[in-house]
């Protein structure tokens, strides 16, 4: 098959209805919980199972509709609202891991201006979970019946939500070759991008035997860990009274610069093999900018619509 795309790929591999399921019934629990001291793997599987939720409705094209465009607003919220705990949580890891001569008070400072932040957060989304939960689950409860429609095929047609959900995923792809050059501005935007696609080729059924799959959470994780090293950085930074020549901050920057070289390595890479753009070689009339969509790339969308 040409790389440039034209037919995807037919295959009988469908989505997978548990996927959608999931996120939705693991939103509703906590939700209808909201516990008062939520442990950092409750609040990432929140905040993962609202993504989850927000890519597959976006996916299914379901965002229009009225249900699921004000669930999609309260969904915004309260993964907002778990990101800031979650973050407090990671960076709270990651400041454990630093053990440098003379600096332990400063280490000591920021772990508990963290501790402090995660305790404000908690709050917050414990009462958007109090003031908006019981509404948010009816209309998940709705929205996760829409979806089981556009699972299930007419007659003569194919199901509707699986051939949306491969659309979306065939315009993901070919945003993943922009921009031109990735750098420290633009790379955690990027990683944005990276989590949409993967969350919609993990809909099908085999998507764990995927090779861009696996590939689009590798960078994914890698810019991250990039990311949470910068904001560490910037809380030190405010919290910190020893000034520019703290060698904490020094040893921060010197670890965030490491996993700046290793995302953008890795990003690229992956760039090079599944998101090339294409070339024109005088017979080809398109754009040199636009991308092309790899044999892997196309395997995986087509798996999403058996």
């Amino acid at each position: 098959m040409n790389h440039s795309g034209g037919n995807v790929i037919k295959t009988n591999m469908p989505v997978d209805s548990a996927r959608i399921e999931k996120p939705v019934r693991n939103v509703r629990k906590f939700l209808k919980r909201a516990p008062k001291r939520p442990t950092p793997d409750e609040i990432h599987d929140l905040r993962t199972n609202t993504r989850r939720l927000e890519a597959t409705i976006q996916a299914f094209g379901l965002s229009s509709n009225g249900n699921e465009q004000q669930l999609l607003r309260e969904l915004k919220r309260v993964h907002k609202r778990a990101g800031k705990i979650r973050d407090m949580d990671v960076l709270t890891e990651d400041a454990s891991t630093i053990h440098l001569d003379g600096e332990q008070a400063c280490v000591v400072q920021v772990l508990e201006h963290l501790g402090a932040e995660r305790n404000r957060h908690v709050k917050k989304l414990r009462a958007l979970v109090r003031r908006d939960g019981p509404e948010i689950r009816q209309r998940e409860k709705r929205s996760l019946k829409d979806m089981e429609k556009l699972l299930q095929s007419g007659k003569n047609s194919r199901p509707s939500g699986p051939v949306e959900a491969m659309a979306n995923a065939l315009q993901l792809s070919s945003e993943l070759a922009a921009p031109a050059r990735l750098d420290r501005k633009n790379l955690h935007p990027y990683r944005l991008k990276v989590k949409e696609l993967r969350y919609v080729l993990q809909l099908a059924n085999d998507s764990d035997h995927q090779q861009v799959v696996e590939k689009l959470g590798e960078v994914k994780d890698a810019i991250g860990e990039w990311h949470d090293w910068e904001e560490l950085i910037g809380i030190a930074n405010g919290v910190i009274d020893h000034g520019s020549n703290c060698k904490l901050l020094r040893e921060l920057r010197s670890i965030s610069s490491s996993k700046f070289a290793r995302a953008l390595s890795l990003a690229n890479a992956m760039r090079d093999t599944y998101f090339p753009k294409a070339s024109t070689d005088g017979s080809n009339s398109r754009d040199a900018k636009t991308p092309m969509l790899t044999r892997p790339v196309l395997t995986a969308i087509s798996a999403i619509a058996a």
